[in-house]
């Protein structure tokens, strides 16, 4: 790697190019899940359980086998029966036994919602009313829904066969609560006997989900040569096939996965529902078949993040000084183990140089729809506590709050909580950058109130594979392995012209399917523009050196002797007086030269650059109806370099309200049996455009990332970090009341502010 493309002036990154993707989907054109027709395609439905906790005594199909039209039925039957092998979804894993039952339940349905038959038929009248001619006999068995009600002793209990791990001794009898995650250092006691102030606190946050637009869809294709296809909408294309493979007891040779564009994911679609089903029938009847969620199915059975509760005690000096921190997690994972609780651990006390902390992480199942990522899978939640603690500890030692926290901040060279040493990170110039910014410092009307809080995600990088092509013209094309969720075509586009020393203009990106281009972990956990960037840059990199030893194969000179300058061959022998060769006279020629130009590289890139964000919020309340308006927000986030700055932006604002709708109105909401009651967008409040102000971003680029070719890092995970805390932060100093329990809705508030005056 060369570390003077973090110096040198650049051409191309940190530009703002028109994005590739933009006149396909403003215009209709871009073809998403539901997209793709097929000759003959029939439609798939999905019977569905009633019931929070039922064993399955039954299933009668014949009804619906016997209906004209119906051309496939399959239940948990047509399924391999998969054991404890673990899978990685995301930043949570699970087991594919787990995978498949939730794909098609096997011997018990553990959540409204749960999967228990699908059909196949000609039109989608007739898949509903083979629906309704499938007869399922259940046991109905007791279920519980709130974590805490899961932990207890006396809880029902969903798997007979779940041990807690991480507890010494391994425990004899199941629980509900599949694992325990401790992470510490130093002596908390000790810690806590030097402070002047100790806060103890119980901080709850509901279930959400992440509100993408396009529902789960996909087109599944088995092909009488024992090649199937499936086109589908999803963040890992390569995971898609891997768990079908294994779910149906296929090669993985066997099956070509193609990604559709996506219309929003944010880590709901990083593991599968629909593709095992649809391939399961259309390997049933030999015709393709669509599967596509209803909004109610999303809900119900797709993943939320999970809900929390919460423990937090933090001491502190009277002059701002943390001495130790105590925090107890229990995460919801839902129906099978894999909540966020380990990246929540990890995240929850990043941002301070705190040298007594002990942090235990439960991770607990419950009758709710498995769990999936979300942004920072874990981090809002503990943010949330950590925060809303920091907050209050500012207060009552009369202290500034970015004074308290940039007298505990992390810096460069010190040892995170959770393990590695920081390098290249820029929290403090990021907690300056806000403290100098006029919004913090510009005045309040009556009841409104400002917030602030800090939020932190590692990042990773992983396995990730690309190629560079040099089109006959001089043009490129780069073929890239990871679904674009979030402008990854544009930035894979401009570091492959950066380094070619093309105008972005000549350069296309593409996503290929599983079949052209090598293996890539998920498009998740702000790794793709890092990782798959990586191996981009490299490719474009042998691309460039191929051309230098052409133009010295041309010259009969020493590639040496070769230098690449703005996309064009200088000899550097003052002897031989050639010439200049631009890259379109060497593609020109690239048959004499040895043939096509073309490279590719595979990796397992490590070192992604973690990021810190800290978020200013302004918002007024009203006192007759307890309702927020966010005024004004303010969002800086060491960023290392930002490679198209306008999508930097659109991901810290996009990252922004969906935490602003966390804060204040968002949950999942269940009544007495189980049964999600605000399946849909009209009940399930998520702001929309008039309810946010316009929101300010600050990109800090003074810590690129040496790692990185051109000093990149994750941007997509912290912007959704701070504002559940920002925004709880800038109620309590609107109204005089800490709460302690999202979402801030307004009865919520209102009966604080109730309180508060004595009305209650």
């Amino acid at each position: 790697m060369n570390d003077t493309s973090l110096v040198r002036p650049l051409k191309v990154v940190g530009q703002r190019p028109i994005r590739p993707d933009g006149a396909d989907k403003v215009t209709g054109r871009a073809n998403f899940g539901a997209d793709q027709a097929l000759p003959g395609m029939l439609t798939g439905r999905i019977k569905r359980s009633p019931h929070a906790h039922a064993r399955i005594v039954d299933i009668d199909t014949a009804a619906a086998r016997a209906l004209p039209g119906v051309k496939a039925v399959v239940t948990a039957a047509d399924f391999a029966q998969l054991g404890s092998e673990s899978i990685e979804q995301g930043e949570s894993a699970g087991t594919l036994g787990h995978v498949s039952a939730n794909c098609m339940a096997r011997e018990k349905v553990l959540y409204v919602g749960h999967a228990v038959a699908a059909v196949a038929a000609t039109s989608p009248e007739i898949a509903e009313e083979a629906l309704r001619r499938i007869e399922v006999r259940y046991e109905l068995l007791p279920h519980v829904i709130d974590v805490e009600a899961a932990m207890a002793p006396d809880a029902p209990l969903l798997h007979e066969d779940l041990f807690t791990t991480g507890m010494t001794p391994s425990p004899t009898a199941p629980s509900n609560v599949a694992a325990k995650t401790v992470i510490g250092r130093g002596d908390p006691a000790k810690g806590f006997a030097e402070a002047d102030l100790v806060l103890e606190r119980r901080y709850v946050t509901a279930a959400v989900h992440q509100g993408y637009i396009e529902p789960h869809a996909c087109v599944a294709s088995a092909g009488a040569d024992g090649q199937h296809q499936i086109w589908c909408s999803s963040q890992g294309h390569f995971a898609v096939r891997a768990m079908c493979a294994k779910i149906l007891g296929l090669r993985l040779q066997d099956i070509r996965v193609t990604p559709a564009e996506i219309g929003g994911g944010f880590g709901g679609k990083t593991t599968v529902y629909l593709e095992p089903v649809a391939l399961a029938l259309s390997l049933k009847c030999g015709r393709p078949v669509r599967l596509v969620m209803s909004r109610d199915e999303v809900f119900q059975a797709s993943g939320p993040t999970s809900a929390s509760v919460i423990e937090a005690r933090i001491g502190a000096t009277r002059d701002g000084r943390i001495t130790a921190a105590e925090l107890t997690m229990k995460y919801q994972a839902g129906a099978y183990p894999g909540s966020a609780i380990g990246a929540g651990c990890m995240a929850a006390l990043a941002c301070y140089a705190i040298e007594n902390v002990s942090i235990v992480g439960y991770d607990v199942v419950s009758n709710r729809a498995k769990v999936a990522a979300y942004r920072a899978p874990g981090a809002p939640m503990a943010a949330f506590a950590v925060e809303s603690c920091l907050d209050e500890l500012a207060q009552q030692l009369g202290l500034d709050p970015i004074d308290l926290r940039l007298a505990n901040a992390v810096k460069p060279g010190m040892k995170a909580v959770y393990g590695p040493t920081f390098r290249e990170i820029a929290f403090v110039e990021t907690l300056e950058a806000i403290k100098a910014h006029p919004h913090y410092r510009a005045p309040l009307g009556p009841h409104q109130g400002r917030g602030v809080a800090c939020g932190f995600w590692f990042n990773i990088g992983g396995e990730s594979s690309a190629a560079v092509h040099v089109d006959a013209d001089g043009g490129a094309t780069v073929v890239s392995s990871n679904p674009d969720i979030g402008g990854s075509r544009a930035s894979m586009a401009m570091m492959a012209a950066e380094t070619l020393g093309l105008p972005i203009e000549r350069v296309r990106a593409t996503v290929a399917d599983t079949a052209s281009i090598g293996y890539s972990d998920l498009t998740g956990g702000s790794r793709v523009t890092f990782a798959t960037g990586m191996a981009v840059v490299q490719a474009a990199q042998k691309v460039v050196d191929d051309l230098r030893r052409r133009a010295a194969l041309t010259w009969d000179c020493p590639i040496e002797q070769v230098e690449w300058r703005d996309g064009t061959a200088a000899c550097t022998d003052p002897a031989k007086e050639e010439r200049p060769l631009t890259l379109a006279e060497l593609a020109a020629r690239s048959a004499r030269t040895g043939g096509p130009i073309s490279a590719e590289v595979s990796l397992n890139a490590q070192g992604a650059g973690p990021g810190f964000g800290v978020h200013l919020c302004d918002l007024e309340i009203d006192p007759e109806t307890g309702r927020s308006t966010v005024l004004r927000y303010t969002a800086a986030q060491d960023v290392g370099r930002a490679i198209h700055p306008s999508y930097v932006e659109g991901q810290i604002q996009g990252g922004v309200a969906q935490g602003v709708g966390w804060a204040l109105n968002e949950a999942y909401l269940y009544d007495a049996s189980g049964t999600l009651e605000n399946p849909g967008f009209l009940d399930y409040r998520m702001p929309v455009a008039s309810d946010l102000p316009m929101i300010e971003t600050i990109l800090i680029e003074t810590a690129p990332n040496k790692r990185h070719p051109f000093g990149a890092k994750g941007v997509g995970e912290v912007p959704i970090v701070p504002p559940l805390a920002a925004v709880a932060n800038a109620v309590t100093r609107v109204i005089g009341v800490r709460l302690t329990e999202l979402p801030l809705s307004p009865p919520r508030v209102l009966e604080a502010i109730d309180a508060a005056s004595g009305k209650a």
